[in-house]
């Protein structure tokens, strides 16, 4: 039986690689080579470009973006993407879900924080009774 393989730290969540194409786009205009560059440079290069590609694809299928053939250069012509109403408005809400999961987890982490095993003493030295 085959082994599991562990999930790349840096690979980056469909709904992530969405959020943060939509807000790379959003006061500018950008070509795919450039979008990767910049996902790169912040720190999100574990994937393939034809990931990259794709997701753009599904999202101007969606409607959160739209492009345009550049064909003002001497070399071949480039896709340049841009942000829709649409996608600025799913950026908006993403953010706010973000918020909320933000302090949700903020909420969790103090609570795990104060997590001992089973067995531990308090700080009044009595044995913590640990349930589920």
């Amino acid at each position: 039986m085959a082994e599991k393989k562990e999930a790349s730290s840096t690979k980056m969540p469909s709904e992530m690689l969405t959020a943060h194409l939509l807000a790379l786009l959003k006061n500018w205009s950008g070509y795919g080579y450039e979008l990767a560059k910049k996902l790169e440079d912040a720190g999100y290069g574990g994937y393939n470009s034809g990931t990259l590609y794709r997701t753009l694809r599904q999202m101007e299928k969606t409607g959160l973006i739209s492009s345009l053939w550049d064909t003002s250069t001497d070399g071949p012509a480039r896709r340049i993407y841009s942000v829709t109403k649409t996608g600025s408005l799913f950026l908006t809400n993403w953010f706010t879900l973000l918020d909320m999961h933000k302090a949700a987890l903020n909420s969790f982490m103090k609570m795990a924080e104060n997590v001992t095993e089973p067995g531990d003493k308090s700080s009044n030295g009595k044995e913590k009774n640990v349930e589920s």
